[in-house]
């Protein structure tokens, strides 16, 4: 029996998908942001931040999955503030995480950051000289944002990521905040968006799925639990980490159709396994997890997107995408 041509179509795309990752990237944003005077870390501006920004009232910074293309996400969610009518007051801000090969093939300076694969999903510290954690490039980002001269009117700062890039948000949204005591001072809110990661932090050693720590002895290991959490996370015990988490405001957006658990850019590794068979099921029994451990209520929601699989566009465009984006809870 053959196909129907849109399994087909939709089998090519993965596959074309899967041998850009491997590729360097085709698009590198224009924008540069010091990072330790030093070096620079690559990122895209919806307008100018330079200069005193009286218009602005909320920043969405957009991170990118593992094709690293940041100027697509911008992009993204230049429509859905379009849509949303929220373009003339908000700042839209998408980092780029280069990879090694990105360098090379578009011949930047060595002052450019990058990282060894996908080591930027997880706060890893970049290659090169004077390296610097992926957490570390938020932390800079934030502190600019909260310079009243620039920024006098900002009330508010969503971080969101999609696949990969909502990896980097859950898990800075768990070890991060040293800008938060600053924020909070300057009277700016900070809510999370995290849309189809395919794996998450957990607190402890439970998983939805039993797991045989013989055979998968990192499972509970960073990026997939706290154990050996990289140098950028501090002294804090999970306990600590844990109360700070449950307190951010987060959205969980998860795509109703992301039930392929066969997709080339979904997480394989045990550690991932065990919190279930695909990312819809893996949110899903991730909230579940907080929501047993936390019975007194969380400041955080599940949203389903109907009809939306894997599609970072389709997700931040939808009804609920925009809410999540725009609209605080």
């Amino acid at each position: 029996m053959m196909k129907p041509l849109s399994i087909l179509l939709l089998g090519t795309l993965m596959s074309l998908n899967a041998h850009a990752a491997d590729q360097a990237v085709k698009s590198i944003s224009p924008d540069r942001l010091q990072i330790n005077g030093t070096t620079q870390a690559t990122l895209g501006l919806s307008q100018n931040w330079v200069h005193p920004s009286p218009q602005v009232q909320r920043v969405v910074i957009v991170f990118h999955g593992r094709l690293r293309n940041a100027q697509t996400y911008l992009r993204s969610v230049e429509r859905a503030a379009n849509q949303s009518r929220q373009r003339a007051k908000t700042l839209l801000i998408a980092p780029q995480f280069l990879d090694e090969k990105d360098i090379a093939a578009h011949r930047l300076p060595d002052s450019v950051l990058r990282w060894h694969a996908n080591d930027w999903m997880a706060g890893e510290k970049s290659l090169g000289a004077k390296p610097v954690s992926s957490f570390v490039v938020i932390d800079h980002i934030l502190k600019r944002l909260s310079d009243s001269k620039l920024f006098p009117n900002l009330k508010e700062i969503v971080i969101a990521g999609h696949s990969g890039g909502a990896q980097v948000v859950q898990r800075y949204a768990m070890i991060g905040g040293k800008e938060d005591a600053l924020l909070k001072k300057e009277g700016i809110k900070l809510r999370y968006v995290i849309a189809n990661p395919s794996s998450y932090a957990y607190f402890d050693a439970t998983r939805p799925v039993a797991v045989d720590a013989a055979s998968c002895p990192t499972f509970d290991t960073w990026k997939y639990g706290l154990n050996k959490l990289p140098a950028y996370a501090g002294k804090e015990t999970p306990a600590e980490l844990e109360a700070a988490y449950v307190k951010r405001d987060i959205t969980y957006l998860l795509g109703e159709l992301d039930t392929d658990p066969e997709h080339p850019a979904l997480d394989k590794d045990c550690g991932a396994e065990a919190q279930g068979p695909q990312r819809l099921a893996r949110g899903h029994n991730y909230f579940d997890y907080l929501t047993k451990r936390h019975p007194e209520g969380l400041n955080q929601r599940l949203v389903e997107v109907k009809n939306v699989g894997h599609n970072g566009d389709a997700i931040f465009t939808s009804p609920e995408g925009q809410t999540a984006l725009f609209k605080a809870n």
